[in-house]
């Protein structure tokens, strides 16, 4: 893979990383959904360099984490009925998001194995959710899904045209409608 290409993959997950990557957290009490990754120490060499599709992978598994744990919390939080049926929508559609991920992950060469560790701002972004509730919290969860849905959408376009592994490339093109579809819905939610 050429700089350009490898530039432009970075940049796609970087984007990404609004709906999700990080690094494995280690703390024992991590919150019901398994993510804290406040406790996350740094090496104390340098780690092996991460490919191109272990870090899509792992972008995509966080996105998908994220979207989940927030949609949950919008079934005890939130209070209009067209944000809790969103909710419901975005559970079910990221659910199986993951379950095509893992497929298509398993199917590269080498396999790799998603992780769905959630960044510290997406793991700040559900702290800060979990302390509001009804109006408040249906704008901020408006907010955060119209927000990331677009980033991911933007990720994907860019990792389908420069992506280095076939079946992840596919992964990523196929959910272009999908996450269409999620971002024109946030955008007309009301709280």
């Amino acid at each position: 893979m050429n700089i350009r290409h490898t530039i432009i993959a970075s940049t796609a997950l970087l984007a990404l990383a609004a709906c999700g990557s990080g690094k494995k957290a280690d703390d024992a009490n991590a919150n019901a959904a398994g993510f804290d990754a406040a406790n996350v120490s740094a090496p104390a060499t340098a780690a092996p360099a991460v490919s191109a599709a272990q870090t899509f992978a792992n972008t995509a598994a966080a996105s998908d984490a994220f979207e989940i744990a927030t949609s949950q919390l919008a079934l005890t939080n939130g209070s209009a009925a067209s944000v809790k049926s969103y909710a419901r929508k975005m559970i079910d559609a990221h659910t199986a998001s993951t379950a095509k991920l893992k497929t298509a992950a398993a199917g590269a060469t080498p396999a790799v194995t998603p992780d769905p560790t959630l960044t510290p701002d997406q793991q700040q972004k559900v702290d800060q959710l979990k302390a509001l509730n009804g109006k408040a919290f249906d704008e901020a969860y408006i907010t955060e899904q119209t927000a990331g849905h677009q980033q991911t959408l933007d990720a994907l376009k860019a990792y389908a045209a420069t992506g280095d592994t076939p079946t992840l490339k596919a992964f990523a093109a196929g959910l272009v409608p999908t996450v269409t579809a999620h971002l024109n819905m946030a955008k007309g939610l009301k709280a």
